[in-house]
């Protein structure tokens, strides 16, 4: 048996989707096991171009199975049209999709209410799309799973019991009006009609899966520095989608997990409020934005953009256990005269010794900088890492060198095609 985990090394937007679908080509299985549709994992397949939320980006492949674990927040909406939107490209998912029975449903008040307090208090940068509120409910003891759909007395008493609760906060402190708990009851009963032949207990799919040796890849969704634990509180999502929540979120062991792939920019972006000390507020900023389509595939929002931060993936791949990388968007740094890598960072005046994720510190930090030549040339019909200029594999070796991490996986652009592999 093996489980690669792939995960986000930075702050999210890395390029996942493209490494996900490109690896899924040599697995039985691709399973999702954190988040909800704030993801936006980007497939690129000939000249078209295709975004998925939820469902895994393994889809594509007609011998993978698909799994979305316990860990993730489902919201019916958004996984309908997902489903519609494969069937409408005749992409055949009956008994390749399967849902976890134990999965969290995210309702109509977490969305109004991610949206509320956005609005109306201090902006971490949410998508508005009800994951926090969901997770919170989870947490609280009082979420509504799908196995709850199967009960309709048990779902209305759920359901009834939040709704009066929520209606209060609604009214009371944002004077917002009520929501209407028999119009919520038949909408998720008719979602209930249209999943049913997805759910399963995917726990225990995937234990029987590795039993039979089967490979299994293990997708998070968001960034490890965005994890509600790991990240820059408060400035992160509402999961963990660092290596760790891999196991908890699919119901796998720890000693089933054979590699820890990273996944990072030859930049750095953000999106939403946070700190951020490689931003670059200028007009090379804007270059790297405009040149990288740095937009959010779910948002559309601009994302903040930056040289790329060693200090950060050394980080990221001790809490992960990374074992190798996978460098997107070389491509992007074709143009540049000259590129730079923070090698440390500087607070009133001294080094620091290791990653800050106390967000007030990390704001404060001055970065230290290498400098190197750029290679003014296009990258994006290399086909091996010889074929890359001289100065774009030193840019990739410093990275190695800079971070401790193997560079096994070079995107030169957003086609399968434009993949190199480097081992």
């Amino acid at each position: 048996m093996a489980v690669k985990i792939i995960v986000g090394a930075q702050w999210g937007d890395e390029g996942k989707g493209k490494i996900v679908d490109h690896l899924s080509d040599s697995v039985d299985i691709v399973a999702r096991y954190q988040g909800g549709a704030n993801a936006g994992h980007t497939v690129v397949i000939g000249e078209k171009q295709y975004v998925l939320h939820l469902i895994p980006s393994g889809i594509f492949h007609e011998h993978v199975t698909c799994v979305i674990g316990n860990g993730v927040v489902i919201d019916p909406i958004a996984l309908m049209d997902e489903i519609k939107q494969l069937r409408s490209l005749n992409i055949n998912i009956t008994g390749r999709l399967l849902i976890s029975h134990n999965a969290h449903l995210i309702m109509p008040y977490h969305k109004l209410l991610d949206s509320i307090r956005e609005k109306s208090s201090e902006k971490i940068g949410t998508t508005g799309r009800g994951i926090g509120p969901a997770y919170i409910d989870k947490f609280m003891r009082v979420g509504i799973k799908i196995v709850d759909l199967l009960d309709r007395d048990t779902f209305v008493h759920k359901l009834k019991r939040n709704i009066e609760e929520k209606n209060q906060i609604l009214r009371k402190i944002y004077d917002n009006p009520e929501l209407d708990i028999n119009e919520i009851v038949h909408e998720y009963e008719q979602f209930d009609k249209q999943i049913d032949e997805y759910i399963t207990d995917t726990a225990l799919f995937l234990n029987n899966a590795m039993k039979e040796n089967k490979n299994i890849l293990a997708e998070g969704a968001q960034g490890a520095l965005l994890d509600i634990d790991h990240g820059t509180y408060p400035f992160v999502t509402s999961s963990n989608p660092t290596s760790g929540g891999a196991c908890t979120g699919l119901g796998v062991p720890p000693t089933a997990v054979s590699s820890v792939l990273g996944v990072v920019k030859a930049y750095t972006t953000r999106v939403g409020n946070g700190p951020f000390p490689t931003e670059l507020e200028d007009e090379t900023g804007e270059q790297l934005r405009t040149i990288g389509g740095e937009y959010g595939a779910t948002t559309g929002r601009p994302r903040r953009c930056g040289w790329f931060d060693a200090p950060m993936l050394r980080y990221s791949a001790m809490i992960n256990g990374i074992t190798e990388i996978a460098v997107t968007k070389l491509d992007v740094l074709d143009k540049f005269d000259q590129l730079k890598i923070c090698t440390g960072y500087i607070i009133d005046g001294k080094p620091l010794k290791s990653y800050p994720t106390d967000s007030r510190t990390l704001d404060k930090v001055q970065p230290v900088y290498l400098i190197f030549d750029g290679w003014k040339s296009s990258t994006r019909s290399a086909k091996d890492i010889n074929d890359l200029p001289l100065n774009a594999r030193r840019y990739l070796d410093a990275i190695e060198e800079l971070t401790g991490c193997k560079v096994t996986i070079v995107s030169v652009g957003a086609r399968r095609d434009q993949t190199i592999f480097t081992k």
